[in-house]
């Protein structure tokens, strides 16, 4: 019980706290508007149709913007149930997704889902900080990461992925083709008649670099 009121109270501190910041201004402020004319509105909603998709179940689609994106977002939840989708029953990486109205709960959900969206292949410089998405601080990171990781999902093509495939750009992947030895030789003999020999060759009749040469 003590614990409870513990959490409850440190999720009303950090709650009250966001809630009586004051308005940006100078400076932070561009930086703040820079950061916001990244954010695309087309882009939100393939994101938003996509998520519904791949979730499935009774998630309500929230209405068009960048606030009612975050807010639809920032509690975590949709984000865990969005990463164990892409896995086969049972092994899904977060196995408990819990409903709380607790900040850091919130917090650690998405925390939770940007470890393991890292471990399904987003790459580092891809991932957002949890602050991007819980404060609205950088919705367009928000943004590029949910892209890279519907581009891994189509990429994957394991039979995970719901939606359109014309949602996501595949990724490029590397081709390894094993030959064997005597493929190996082959090139080797190739590219000796195409290169010419120097089978046989000496230095005789040369001089070193530098010297006169001897005129007959």
């Amino acid at each position: 019980t003590c614990l409870i009121k513990m959490e409850c109270c440190l999720s009303f501190i950090y709650q009250t706290a966001m809630a009586n910041r004051g308005p940006s201004y100078g400076l932070s402020r561009e930086v703040q508007e820079k950061i916001e004319q990244k954010y695309d509105p087309e882009l939100e909603q393939r994101l938003v149709d996509w998520i519904l998709a791949q979730c499935g179940g009774n998630l309500e689609k929230p209405q068009p913007g960048r606030e009612n994106f975050q807010k639809w977002l920032m509690d975590g939840t949709i984000l865990c149930r969005l990463i164990n989708s892409l896995y086969s029953k049972n092994e899904e990486p977060i196995k408990k997704i819990p409903e709380t109205q607790m900040a850091f709960k919130q917090m650690e959900k998405i925390s939770q889902f940007l470890q393991a969206a890292e471990a399904y292949g987003v790459t580092t410089t891809d991932i957002f900080q949890t602050v991007d998405l819980w404060e609205g601080k950088d919705m367009a990171t928000v943004q590029r990461t949910l892209m890279a990781l519907g581009s891994l999902a189509v990429t994957k093509d394991d039979g995970h992925y719901r939606g359109d495939q014309d949602w996501f750009h595949r990724k490029a992947q590397g081709y390894r083709r094993d030959f064997s030895e005597d493929q190996l030789r082959q090139g080797q003999n190739l590219i000796s008649l195409q290169m010419g020999s120097n089978r046989g060759a000496s230095q005789a009749g040369m001089t070193g670099y530098g010297m006169h040469r001897q005129i007959m």
